[in-house]
């Protein structure tokens, strides 16, 4: 059913990878001290106060995956009739989003890793942590469908 609690989950879920659209995963200082924050979208720097995109069209890739890895939730609630297909596609989210992460990480060493700096602990932004966020909702959503599908099948024996 469309109105179970996997149902918020699911879109909890999305609108956490929404997120990385808004938050920076990765927050540095360039040579000359100015802030710069990678993000799905790019690279953004500040100028008179303002956030100026400076490049970094390889991340159009990242966004397109970001986009699909939103959506995937939301379809996945619209799947409320076929609940072994919803667990199918809650698990392909699962993984899907630890390779983005994987590719996340990836991606964030090799820029600091061209602009002279590592990866530490001080350059990890807000959007890494979103991922694992979505993990979690997309678990508890996992046992509400399964929760559900055992319900119907404790019913089915109850009929026959």
């Amino acid at each position: 059913m469309i109105q179970r609690i996997q149902t918020v989950y699911l879109l909890v879920a999305g609108l956490i990878i929404f997120g990385l659209f808004l938050f920076p995963y990765v927050n540095y200082s360039d040579l000359v001290g100015l802030g710069k924050n990678v993000m799905v979208t790019g690279v953004y720097g500040v100028t008179a106060g303002q956030p100026v995109h400076e490049g970094g069209f390889g991340y159009i890739l990242q966004t397109i995956v970001a986009a699909l890895l939103g959506l995937l939730p939301i379809f996945t609630i619209f799947k409320f009739r076929q609940r072994k297909v919803q667990l199918l596609l809650i698990w392909v989210e699962i993984v899907a989003i630890i390779f983005f992460a994987i590719w996340l990480y990836s991606s964030a060493s090799t820029h600091l890793a061209t602009v002279g700096q590592f990866l530490g602990a001080g350059n990890i932004g807000v959007g890494f942590f979103l991922l694992p966020i979505s993990i979690i909702f997309c678990a508890l959503a996992l046992g509400g469908v399964r929760r559900d599908e055992k319900l119907i099948r404790s019913a089915d024996r109850l009929r026959a």
